[in-house]
């Protein structure tokens, strides 16, 4: 991609021809088995996504109310599935909930008890399950790790489901790149889909459908669902579509020598790309960079720790350079923050060769942020 045309700095650039093609290999999947797609929106909730991903996906998956209507207001007259599923459920936002979603999954056998009744049936109720089989090392992330929030512990639901329960729901992984977490987790659920006959079921996401060859196996797996229960299936990506669609675009502001490494200052920060800080990970850069002139890069904040990674370089990129991180198309622009008053980065998309500017952040909004 030709980032000339990004005049501003920094900001963040959307590939929507990088999610359309990821969206193929769950098209076909649809295609093979009839399964629906919906789109879990807290990956990216971008309106300009959401817009070209209306009609192209059944649906979208919600975590709260003001995703929830985020997502019919996208969808309007066009309809389409909403789900929802978040320990977060609270009693006075239920009726309208209840209004906007047409699926939702209780996170806990006392949510479902303490609401499900409090309005009249507008929506499919299911239970998220927690199948107690965990396939993530870093507990932080980990749906099934011990005491966990995230779900009905499988080993309460025997033999019966509670009455009005239509469809189950689980997500027990993320970033997985094969379908085995998948395999074994339905093999575990298999009989309480035997004991209780069921509309649907909601197979998650945290797959990268994208980059996984072989989905035969899927495929036959939901075949056979389908078959043996007469279930609707549901499969929820959300990094899977925008992760590797998305750029942060930033500018070198400072170069000195601190104890030896050069340290690079960008305009931008650990704070607009928060999964670095979260997981201590080291960002690529586009086009990749290889070299002998080693540097840090740090962010402009205020943060000691504020920090993305120790590169190398052909040439030492001098003040005004402009670098491109990758694959920051998933829970950036909705987890960054103005921390130290820094601005958001402004928003480009791309489509057909073309970049746009589609949103600048004005201070403003930052004021009536902090109640002005």
């Amino acid at each position: 991609m030709d980032f000339e045309a990004v005049k501003t700095s920094p900001a963040y650039v959307f590939d929507q021809d990088a999610i359309l093609e990821n969206l193929k290999p769950l098209e076909n999947l649809r295609e093979a088995t009839g399964c629906k797609i919906i789109y879990s929106i807290k990956a990216l909730p971008l309106l300009a996504v959401l817009e070209l991903l209306k009609g192209r996906v059944d649906g979208f998956s919600v975590s709260s109310l003001f995703e929830a209507r985020l997502a019919r207001d996208v969808l309007g007259e066009q309809g389409g599935s909403v789900h929802l599923t978040t320990p977060g459920l609270r009693s006075e936002e239920f009726s309208e909930i209840s209004q906007l979603c047409s699926h939702i999954s209780f996170n806990s056998l006392s949510q479902q008890q303490r609401l499900h009744d409090s309005v009249q049936l507008d929506y499919s109720a299911g239970l998220r399950v927690n199948p107690k089989l965990s396939f993530v090392d870093d507990d932080r992330y980990n749906p099934c790790r011990q005491h966990s929030k995230l779900g009905v512990d499988l080993a309460l639901l025997k033999p019966v489901l509670p009455q009005g329960i239509e469809g189950v729901h689980f997500h027990t992984v993320f970033s997985r790149e094969d379908f085995v977490p998948l395999l074994a987790t339905v093999e575990k659920l298999l009989p309480l889909l035997k004991q209780n006959p069921l509309k649907w079921l909601n197979l998650g996401g945290g797959y990268l459908y994208n980059q996984i060859q072989q989905q035969q196996e899927l495929i036959s797996l939901i075949l056979e669902l389908q078959k043996q229960f007469g279930l609707e299936v549901y499969l929820e990506p959300g990094k899977a579509l925008v992760g590797n669609a998305g750029y942060l675009l930033t500018t070198v502001l400072d170069r000195f020598v601190s104890d030896g490494k050069t340290i690079l200052v960008l305009d931008t920060s650990v704070n607009h790309h928060p999964e670095v800080f979260e997981y201590q990970s080291k960002p690529i850069l586009y086009p990749s960079e290889s070299g002998k002139e080693s540097v840090i890069l740090v962010g402009s904040s205020c943060l000691a720790g504020d920090v993305f990674g120790e590169y190398s370089f052909a040439i030492l990129p001098d003040v005004g350079t402009k670098l491109v991180f990758a694959n920051v198309g998933a829970y950036s622009i909705i987890k960054a923050n103005r921390f130290n008053g820094y601005n958001f980065p402004d928003v480009y998309q791309h489509h057909k060769g073309c970049i746009e500017l589609i949103r600048r952040y004005l201070y403003q909004e930052y004021r009536h942020q902090l109640g002005g």
